[in-house]
């Protein structure tokens, strides 16, 4: 599935989550280099936060990438906070050799000098120079988390590309696909009226999209 997700861009699957009237857009994250490709796959999921006690702890996503399949996307929650780094260069470097297919955050990365020359996509809100050490540690792992306002379960798949993130939670991936794979092909067709000279008064009219009830997968 992950291949068949790829295909598409995130506005076709966030009109599919519209349409089912499901949860996954997200707001506010996109990539912090020049990603040339969509990045797709499996969920990984990393809590953030502030420390809770004195006691040292493992740096944020260390254990996520060390326990990732090969095409898994981590996705680190913390908050939305942009005054302090989830992620940095040796991070990458170590995704990178993992296979890991990319990271999303809910906030800030450092390093992206070092993302961008490894070819390793990062998508999130804002680049800082800010360490987390000291600051904030790593909470939880392959836990539920909160994403943009969107709760992501381990296991659910992702989407992003230069548009933003989208979330499908797993067990309506298919019925997500299928349909953005509908709306694309019904977009074509209205893209090649247009072309013909049909006016995008008519080629754009409400009477042109599907509602749920039409929705039959």
């Amino acid at each position: 599935m992950p291949h068949r997700l790829r295909a598409l861009d995130t506005c076709a699957v966030s009109d599919a989550l519209d349409t089912l009237n499901l949860l996954g857009a997200t707001a506010g994250i996109g990539p912090l280099w020049p990603v040339t490709a969509p990045v797709a796959g499996r969920v990984r999921t990393v809590l953030a936060g502030p420390r809770q006690s004195g006691r040292p702890a493992q740096h944020i996503a260390a254990a996520a990438i060390e326990a990732a399949q090969q095409g898994d996307v981590l996705v680190i929650a913390n908050g939305g906070r942009t005054d302090v780094s989830t992620w940095g260069g040796i991070l990458t470097l170590a995704a990178r050799r993992r296979g890991i297919a990319g990271v999303v955050i809910d906030g800030a990365c450092r390093d992206i000098g070092e993302s961008a020359d490894q070819s390793f996509p990062v998508f999130g809100r804002a680049v800082v120079p800010v360490s987390a050490r000291g600051r904030i540690v790593q909470l939880a792992m392959d836990d539920p988390i909160e994403v943009a306002g969107v709760v992501v379960h381990p296991g659910d798949a992702v989407l992003a590309d230069r548009n933003g993130v989208v979330f499908v939670p797993a067990a309506e991936l298919d019925r997500v696909v299928t349909l953005a794979e509908r709306i694309v092909a019904r977009e074509s067709a209205m893209a090649d009226a247009v072309r013909a000279g049909q006016p995008v008064t008519e080629v754009m009219h409400d009477t042109k999209f599907p509602t749920i009830e039409e929705v039959a997968l």
